[in-house]
């Protein structure tokens, strides 16, 4: 099957399952408290449902706009817009007569269950499949590092031995914690053998990322291609599995980052490149798409270890993991607000590109992990048509003791849904963008 369609089979099934799960965590509570819930979608139904059940006093379906879903809470200003309900006498069984504080656990009840969802997952994936690892005595030759970081201190060779007085495990997760942790110090060991404690800048993160140099540090082998992506631009340029990139653009590259440096230097994203493949030297152009990605990975030969977990491991490493995937997440903002990082903002195609163009289920469920936790975060801002708005407005009602005037709060409710619907056009404009001229 088409890689295309392996990832849109995986997107799907994926948000199907946490659009529901997140539904009921508003759904579950909203019964609890006796509060009428009309309808339970899953994909939005403009003008018509490819699916529709009545059970009880619910209508249970299907929409044909797979942009989200929802519950229709009786009494409640929301999406819907239902301005003839909120014009008749308030009932008992409506969400607007219901205790504040029964009215937040409704709202809450989304984010929380995707968050539990994220966390419930990693432990399941923890406990089942563990979790790979590369220690620095599985990287024979450490690191090649870039020329951002070279200033500081580092050395082509280096491994790492702490960050922030930390032993540290995981030497392939150093260019996440350079980029998105509160890095201080790190400390590695040279070729030499000599260990040295190196200060990091506060801002190190912003100014990688603004140089393009998110990858500062590379395994050091040498440029030998693994693999060529489908319909990449290396195999439209010609390029194929093991041949090795002796130079980009008239300069040498010896190693895998020294490829990735002269690739971020190519005027116009041209690259004139010569490759040796069996025992002779061929020249291949090519032009690079504005994501900067040829559609290569290297071969590595370095050692993955594994580590197991019990069930009681899995669940401390699973909330562990659930944490810092949420901070991450949440640090990596500060970089959609430049110029640089607008650009990269992705909608549906670059979730979709999250899971592998062949069906892994580590990674499908890793993936799922992840949605669910950057879907909890996105849902708790408080904008207005957002669960966060809901709360927003509902903690102002609990500190001053008086609800929100309903006219207000069905143009802020507009407002919100204008400014959801814009985001989503620019992200998936640019998910169009790059693919037509990538």
């Amino acid at each position: 099957m088409d890689p295309f369609f392996i990832k849109a089979i995986q997107l799907l099934l994926s948000l199907s399952l946490l659009i529901i799960l997140h539904e009921l965590g508003h759904f579950i509570p909203a019964k609890l408290f006796k509060t009428r819930v009309e309808k339970f979608f899953l994909f939005f139904d403009v003008k018509f449902a490819l699916f529709k059940k009545k059970i009880g006093e619910t209508v249970y379906g299907i929409g044909w706009l797979p942009l989200g879903g929802y519950v229709k809470i009786a009494g409640m200003i929301d999406e819907s817009m239902d301005k003839e309900q909120m014009a008749q006498p308030e009932q008992p069984w409506e969400f607007r007569s219901k205790p504040a504080w029964q009215r937040l656990i409704i709202m809450i009840g989304g984010v929380t269950v995707n968050v539990i969802v994220g966390f419930l997952i990693y432990a399941m994936i923890l406990f089942t499949w563990g979790s790979g690892y590369v220690a620095k005595e599985d990287m024979p030759n450490g690191f090649s590092v870039s020329e951002h970081l070279k200033s500081l201190g580092f050395e082509d060779g280096d491994k790492i031995l702490m960050v922030n007085g930390k032993d540290f495990e995981n030497q392939m997760d150093i260019n996440k914690y350079m980029m998105l942790r509160d890095v201080e110090t790190v400390t590695v060991e040279h070729q030499n053998g000599a260990s040295e404690t190196i200060g990091i800048p506060e801002d190190i993160g912003m100014d990688l990322f603004k140089k393009g140099a998110m990858e500062s540090f590379s395994p050091n082998v040498k440029p030998i291609i693994d693999s060529v992506a489908p319909n990449s631009v290396a195999e439209k340029s010609g390029i194929q599995k093991g041949d090795l990139i002796i130079s980009v653009n008239n300069q040498k590259t010896n190693t895998w980052l020294e490829f990735n440096e002269a690739k971020q230097k190519a005027a116009d994203n041209k690259l004139e490149m010569m490759v040796v493949r069996n025992g002779n030297e061929e020249k291949i152009s090519a032009v690079l798409g504005e994501d900067n990605t040829l559609g290569v990975l290297p071969f590595v030969d370095i050692k993955i270890s594994k580590k197991e977990y019990s069930i009681g491991e899995s669940i401390v490493a699973g909330f562990d993991k659930a944490y810092w995937t949420i901070t991450d997440y949440i640090a990596q903002f500060k970089f959609i607000f430049t110029q640089e990082g607008a650009t990269q903002v992705g909608g549906f195609g670059a979730i979709g590109n999250l899971f592998p163009d062949a069906w892994n289920w580590p990674a499908f469920w890793e993936t799922t992990a992840f949605i669910s936790l950057a879907l909890a975060f996105m849902n708790i801002l408080p904008i207005p048509a957002l669960d966060g708005g809901h709360i927003m407005f509902l903690m102002y009602e609990m500190v001053t003791g008086r609800k929100p005037n309903e006219k207000f709060l069905e143009y802020a409710q507009l407002a919100g849904f204008i400014l959801l619907i814009a985001l989503v056009l620019f992200a998936n404009g640019n998910d169009i963008y790059r693919w037509l001229f990538k």
